[in-house]
């Protein structure tokens, strides 16, 4: 075994001490040495393969986040905000720039970041009235539309009942809001979805189950109190 860790031939029998031929020797560190050598390569290529791809996709990144910061810039300058307080400070530019300072893959990771800051402030721009409410839990939210709507009816219904007693008139309000249990959970559901979408592109949860539930609930109860009522009278 040589000092490079490359096997040389045995030692020629009868030979008086062991004998190494310089050409094979030499062979085998050529070939140790190129092994390495095509490792390194292959590592160095790999390196720069993903390295190539860091920078792709962080130009593309960047041209996102231009975008938007751009539109919203222009928002906030409508809404009378100085031009001063939308420029970086010295601070914030050097703290940036030491964030960045790890290549194209710390690049990359600020600017995802940077997006999700863009992402959360256009949230809160466009969060007002109504939308702002989309960050409530959904069913403490969506019972701020499918309750009243649920009480519509039962309303009525008892308005009718208590101005006409039980007469026909009350016995038709009794039949003709039967249906409208249904009808209050489908303007409910739509309007939930036009009310609580913060952008257009967000799928806003409706809680069907839970809206149908609060739907029908006091509708049942006051068709169950005026047929009491009327069974009774």
């Amino acid at each position: 075994m040589s000092e490079t860790g490359t096997a040389v031939p045995a030692p020629r029998s009868g030979g008086p001490a062991a004998e190494v031929d310089p050409v094979e020797a030499a062979w085998a560190d050529y070939v140790v040495a190129a092994r390495q050598l095509d490792g390194v390569r292959r590592a160095a290529a790999t390196a720069a393969g993903e390295q190539a791809r860091s920078v792709a996709a962080a130009r593309e990144e960047l041209t996102a986040v231009r975008e938007r910061l751009a539109a919203q810039q222009s928002q906030l300058r409508e809404q009378g905000v100085p031009a001063i307080s939308l420029v970086p400070t010295p601070p914030e530019v050097t703290e940036a720039a030491r964030s960045m300072a790890g290549g194209p893959a710390a690049v990359l990771a600020c600017l995802r970041t940077a997006r999700g800051w863009a992402d959360s402030a256009d949230d809160t721009l466009t969060a007002r009235g109504l939308p702002r409410l989309a960050r409530w839990p959904a069913r403490p939210r969506n019972l701020l539309v499918y309750g009243p709507l649920a009480l519509v009816v039962p309303l009525v219904q008892l308005v009718l009942f208590l101005a006409t007693g039980t007469g026909p008139a009350s016995i038709a309000a009794l039949v003709v809001g039967l249906p409208m249990p249904a009808v209050a959970f489908m303007a409910g559901w739509l309007a939930v979805g036009r009310l609580f979408r913060p952008r257009p592109t967000d799928r806003v949860d409706r809680t069907p189950r839970f809206g149908a539930l609060v739907c029908l609930v006091p509708a049942v109860l006051a068709t169950a109190g005026i047929l009491l009522a009327v069974l009774v009278g």
